[in-house]
């Protein structure tokens, strides 16, 4: 049976101090996808990032290419690209955006045992990337874990975040420190 939702009668005052911020939340205060229909078209940059603390022992496993599911790194990309392309079918209320590009960069750091990932998604469209960027850290990371599991449990998926974004009507914002 399903279970119904009941929000505070007050969402739509809530929604409105936020300065309309909850753009998926109707007017009753049910999730919505966003109507992009009448939004202008333009070049939509997002950047995100993610850390995969590893640990020692696995961190030496993944830097020699000795982990027993293979290439981590290379695998972790491909997943990454795959995720950001898919983000539409894994995120209920985002619309499937035609990217333009998708990058997934991942660099070992001997300084902490960990696997720095940034991703980064464009598109020409109406509406923004971030998710899409998101989305590719974040199954990139994933994957790291994925593969990694066998020897080790205490691996740490940390930082998932977005470092910046360009174009729309909201403008550009990057994160400062």
């Amino acid at each position: 049976m399903a279970q119904e939702t009941h929000l505070n009668p007050d969402h739509a005052s809530v929604r409105d101090s936020l300065g309309g911020g909850l753009t998926h939340v109707g007017s009753s205060g049910e999730a919505q996808m966003v109507d992009v229909s009448e939004k202008s078209t333009s070049k939509r940059t997002a950047i995100a990032s993610c850390k995969v603390l590893l640990g020692k022992k696995v961190f030496d496993l993944v830097s020699a290419n000795q982990v027993a599911k293979g290439d981590v790194l290379g695998v972790a990309k491909f997943a990454g690209i795959a995720g950001a392309k898919n983000t539409g079918s894994l995120i209920p209320l985002c619309h499937n955006i035609m990217l333009t590009h998708v990058r997934v960069d991942l660099r070992l750091n001997p300084k902490d045992c960990s696997v720095e990932i940034e991703g980064e998604a464009a598109s020409t469209g109406k509406t923004g990337v971030e998710m899409e960027a998101l989305t590719a850290v974040s199954v990139a990371g994933l994957t790291v874990y994925d593969m990694c599991k066998a020897a080790s449990k205490d691996i740490q998926i940390s930082n998932v975040r977005l470092e910046s974004k360009t174009g729309g009507k909201s403008g550009d914002w990057f994160r400062h420190g």
